[in-house]
This record gives structure tokens, sequence and C-alpha cells, in this order.
């Protein structure tokens, strides 16, 4: 199964990886903002062109609103087309009495609550490669072949302003938007990137077996690139210095996130660095910040000036989703919005006082108008969760709920 796999076409190209890493030393120096989201996990029966462009017009509105009201580079990158796979605090899952081994994503194992089901299968292996080839494809047609214009992504943002009640709040940032295109258009200016947006894949580099498979020495240049994904992240569960995920992380090239819990001690941080970016080169390390709404102002600053203060230039990222989930009487997997947007001022409250760069957001979201997280300008209440919770794991943002976080980030980065 795996010399299978490593006989496979890469699903990105190393060049790709070294554009992203660029684009991310920008948002390092403070030149530019990451925007990354997508689902919590994946699944192989969402690989459906509606769903991807979905999630895809989602991302690429937020893009339009922040690139605007930020006034810098938006570096868009997709949790897409490779996030199959779930780190799970508990072993099992117990319904009615039954114990089943907890599901673990489509790359492992099947959702549904059955003995069968719930069997590790290295067959699915192959599976999230060929779903993430599929993914890959529409979503380079999507923003190469003028469904990305940014005309028509303006008139998207537009129609939400008209018609959403939260959406009235932004109407005069909308109708900011609208005269600088109509006075470029007035001048004659139809740049080129205007019609196609660069937009990159990024998963958590979970199963090692399925990374290490994907990983190919660059012909330009003898080094090792992860080509399953522009940039890979590891996770909060496995991110010890002795263990196998940080020794991968640090043979490849890619661009390289870590999420940093509440339990992250500065010197957590600096050894992060040693280990992944000796050379100190900018654009190579992501930290993403997910401390939970409660203690984002107490636990990020010490982390912030410390690594400042080595000389190191990471790109500092706020994860305003998995600090703050918590399970409702209903028994849903849910966030409050006002937490998520709390966490979000937060991570802005921090840099601003010490006069750092609030490199940006990465969020969990869906472009459907599910029912998952609480609150939002379109008000979800608790009562409504099981009108369209689909969520394979966490719960995400729906389509509205994203489009009020744009609209909200991008004031407070104004406000910097």
């Amino acid at each position: 199964m795996i010399t299978e796999l490593e006989s496979f076409p890469p699903l990105v190209f190393a060049g790709e990886c070294d554009q992203l890493r660029a684009r991310m030393a920008a948002v390092a120096k403070g030149e530019a903002f990451l925007l990354q989201g997508g689902d919590c996990a994946e699944a192989f029966d969402g690989v459906s062109a509606d769903q991807i462009r979905n999630k895809l017009k989602t991302l690429l509105q937020m893009g339009a609103v922040l690139t605007y009201a930020a006034s810098v580079p938006v570096v868009k990158v997709g949790r897409i087309a490779g996030q199959y796979s779930k780190p799970r605090s508990k072993p099992t899952e117990t319904r009615d009495g039954v114990t089943l081994p907890v599901y673990r994503g489509d790359s492992v194992n099947g959702f549904d609550f059955t003995e069968a089901s719930r069997i590790p299968d290295p067959e699915r292996l192959k599976r999230m490669y060929h779903a993430s080839a599929s993914t890959l494809n529409l979503v380079r047609a999507f923003t190469t072949g003028g469904y990305a214009d940014l005309r028509q992504v303006h008139a998207w943002n537009q129609d939400f302003v008209r018609t959403s009640p939260s959406g009235q709040r932004y109407e005069q940032l909308a109708r900011e938007i609208d005269n600088a295109l109509n006075f470029m258009h007035a001048c004659g200016a139809d740049p080129e990137e205007f019609k196609t947006v660069e937009f990159y894949s990024s998963h958590e580099a979970l199963l090692l077996d399925y990374e290490t498979a994907l990983t190919r020495v660059d012909s330009r240049t003898g080094q090792l690139y992860d080509v399953s994904a522009h940039m890979v992240w590891i996770g909060e569960r496995t991110r010890q210095l002795d263990h196998a995920h940080i020794e991968f992380a640090s043979r490849i090239r890619n661009p390289i996130g870590i999420k940093l819990g509440p339990t992250t001690t500065a010197e957590d941080a600096l050894q992060y660095i040693e280990r992944l970016d000796p050379e100190r080169e900018p654009g190579r390390l992501t930290f993403i910040v997910r401390m939970g709404a409660d203690k984002i102002r107490d636990k990020l600053p010490d982390l912030v000036e410390k690594v400042t203060a080595s000389g190191a230039t990471v790109a500092w990222v706020t994860d305003p989703m998995h600090g703050n989930t918590f399970e409702a009487a209903s028994g849903h997997k849910t966030r409050r919005f006002d937490d998520v947007l709390d966490e979000v001022k937060g991570f802005f409250e921090v840099h601003k006082e010490l006069g750092t760069h609030p490199g940006g957001i990465h969020v969990e979201l869906t472009g459907d108008d599910v029912t998952e997280c609480v609150g939002g300008g379109d008000e979800i209440f608790v009562d409504d969760l099981h009108q369209r919770y689909e969520t394979a794991c966490d719960p995400r943002l729906n389509r509205s709920q994203s489009l009020d976080l744009a609209f909200l980030v991008a004031e407070m980065y104004r406000d910097q």
C-alpha cells in the first residue's frame, strides 16, 4: 500500500511550496495577512463540485473583504484536499451501552457507528489521495478559470450585505469597495490579478505513513518536500519535541505550522524554532495559537515577547475555534460565535500592545448553511443545532458566520 502511494504523482509541486513560503514570509514580516480555513474533517462523500465551490466561494468572499479593509495582500490557504484525519482525545466511543473504536477521519475508518465501519482500513489512504487530487483539480479550475474574478466575488458580498440581517452592518465597507472598483474601471485598469487568485492547500500532517509516502526529492535542489499539500501543520496533540511528527517536519522544505495550546511555554516555542527553523528563515514557521477566549490575553504575551526577543521571524496566527468548544445539553459539540470573536479580539489586543503583527486567522468553516456554532448575525440558538448539524467532527462556522467574522476582523485590523 505505501509502495503504491510512493509511485503516485505529486499533488502539489515544490515550486508552489516555495511560492507559499515567500508569501508566508510577507505575513511574518507584517506585510500580508493569512486567511486559512475549511472543514474540521473532510469526508470522501464531500468531494462534490457544489461543496468545494461553496467552501472556496466563502474563503474568496472573506479574502476580498480583508484585502480591501486591511489594505494588505491576503494569503489564501484552504484546510482542504488532505484534511481527512483527526486526532482524538479518547480511543473509544460509547453509545447506548455499546463501545466501539472512535472515528479517526475517513482516511482511517468510517463515521457510521458500527463495528465493521470502525475497523481501520489501509486502503483508505489511497482513497484519501484520489479525493485530494479531485479536490485540487477542481480548486485549480475555479481559481484560474474566471470563477474567482474580483468583481464577481464583490457581487456575492453585495448580495450578502443586501439579504442578510447582519450584512447591513457592512454596507459602508461594501460601498467603498464598489467605488474603488468603479474608479479603476473608469481609469481603464483591468489587471490580470483581478481575474485569478492564488490559493494554496494545507492539512494536519497526522498520518506519517501517508505524508512520508508523498515526500519526494525536488529535482531542482535535491531537497525533500511533502507533496501532499503546500503547507502542513503539527497538531496540539503531536507536537512533542522528541516525537516523530516534529522530526518529520524538520526534514521537509514546506512551510510548517505548529498549533500552540494554553500549556505551551515560551521555552517550548523557542525549541520549536531551533528544531524547525534553525536558519531563522521568514515564512518557514507559523505559530497557530489556540488558547481559548478566556486564556489568550494571559498566555500569549510571554510567547510573543520571548520569540520576538530571540530574533526569529515567525508568522503569528490565531485559531479561535479549538479552545472554545463545549457540549450543548443536546449532546452536540458546539462553539459560541462570541467566544470565537473574543479570542480573535484578544489576539489583536496582545499584538497591538507589544507592537507586533497579528498575522492571520485559522478557522473551521463551510460554505453551507449548517447549524453547528451558536450565535452570529443570523443568530443560531442551541435549540437549532439539530437542524443541519453535518460535521463529522468539530463544529464549523457557516457561510454567514464566516463572512461576519471577516468583516469584524477587517475592522480590528484597521484599528491596529
